[in-house]
């Protein structure tokens, strides 16, 4: 009877368990009060890329509340705006859009432009727009978060977890639920360019409502993804994907396997608070350049994406999608 019940559990495990195996670190989780479906090495450390921009967009969002800036106030251009990497919206130097319109477009098409624009017009300057993203991550217990730049560019020191990441989203979701529309955006309109989403699940998931994207060479293929069916609502958070198709994928199956066994792990599961501080953990995230980006992959990987997104990366060092 023992071994019966024992060879029960064991097929009843691997029927809810993901079937996509990864490296990368991976939560599931629900986001009103933050019960954790599955976790994989929720506390290493990833270069966020482009993720970085859910941070930007909370502490635009906390400066509207505040009534520093409005919806409708003018953003400027500048030169240090100019000077950022692709992804971009390429305004000329004083060229001017809306917050509102900045917003989308850091979300829609990750533009590392808009990101310095929008940090500019909130705090003055970048660096200052940075300290504030630093104390927005403390203050929520991004306790293994670190922010050197506002749109998620190259840089050493630029650290997050995928536990980290599920408390902002988290509190974007919990504290800002009037901007939701900004982040199941599957395109956009600037003037006479039509912008469209990097995020494949807004097209192919069923469900799928949010949020956002990111890739750089050294982090591999990123994603935050929400998706909500019955009334219910699921976040997959996705590092190190190896392709954007894998990150699709890994982040489609996750939310898949989560809404199937809903139920039980909504009545039994821990939250991402409760969830135990994984032991022995290094500083510092990997770097997967050579794996995503070196001899034999780089040119696999801009096919694939500039057939999914007909537009090519323009450089190794983007955060464009």
């Amino acid at each position: 009877m023992l071994k019966r019940a024992g060879l029960g559990l064991l097929v009843g495990a691997l029927l809810i368990a993901p079937s996509v195996a990864s490296a990368g670190p991976a939560l599931v989780f629900e986001p009103i009060n933050g019960t954790v479906f599955y976790s994989e090495d929720p506390d290493v450390q990833w270069f966020p890329a482009s993720l970085t921009k859910l941070m930007t967009a909370y502490v635009t969002f906390q400066a509207l509340k505040a009534g520093e800036i409005k919806p409708d106030t003018k953003i400027t251009c500048s030169q240090k705006a100019t000077a950022q990497a692709p992804s971009k919206l390429w305004l000329p130097v004083g060229g001017q859009i809306t917050v509102d319109t900045g917003l989308r477009v850091l979300i829609v098409q990750s533009a590392n432009d808009v990101a310095v624009m929008l940090a500019e017009a909130v705090a003055g300057n970048t660096d200052a727009f940075v300290g504030r993203m630093n104390e927005a991550a403390a203050r929520l217990g991004m306790t293994r978060t670190h922010y050197e730049n506002v749109n998620g560019l190259p840089q050493e020191g630029q650290v997050t977890t995928a536990r980290d990441l599920a408390k902002l989203t988290r509190a974007i979701i919990v504290e800002f639920p009037e901007y939701a529309d900004i982040f199941a955006l599957s395109s956009i309109q600037v003037g006479k360019k039509l912008i469209r989403t990097h995020n494949r699940l807004l097209i192919s998931f069923q469900g799928a409502d949010g949020m956002k994207t990111g890739f750089i060479c050294d982090s591999g293929f990123n994603i935050v993804a929400s998706a909500t069916r019955d009334g219910r609502r699921l976040v997959a958070v996705v590092l190190g994907e190896p392709s954007l198709a894998t990150r699709t994928d890994r982040a489609a199956n996750l939310l898949e396997n989560g809404f199937k066994r809903y139920f039980w792990k909504s009545v039994f599961g821990t939250t991402i608070d409760g969830l135990a501080m994984q032991a022995s953990l290094s500083d510092g995230p990997t770097h997967l350049r050579d794996a995503v980006c070196g001899p034999g992959r780089a040119k696999s990987t801009r096919k694939r994406t500039a057939i999914r997104l007909r537009a090519k990366p323009k450089s190794n060092s983007t955060a464009a999608n």
